[in-house]
């Protein structure tokens, strides 16, 4: 297995669990608690998820590219 393979790997299953976390905090915060900063913090841990997320995939992007970059100028 290659080591971006598993880099995606390890993003995808990072990011699906503080995206499930993040959803469980807003909706207890939404739903259930009085205190709506529970709510943002719910908010935010989503949007790091999704950050987590992209950069996982910018960086395996990037090794890609630059490995391409790097076979095409030892054939020039």
């Amino acid at each position: 297995m290659s080591s971006r393979k598993k880099m995606l790997n390890a993003v995808k299953i990072a990011g699906a669990t503080v995206l499930m976390l993040g959803i469980a905090i807003f909706l207890y915060g939404f739903f259930v608690s009085d205190y709506s900063a529970i709510t943002g913090i719910g908010i935010g841990t989503i949007m790091g998820a999704v950050f987590l997320f992209l950069m996982g995939v910018f960086f395996v992007a990037t090794e890609e590219v630059l490995e391409k970059f790097g076979k095409q100028k030892l054939l020039k």
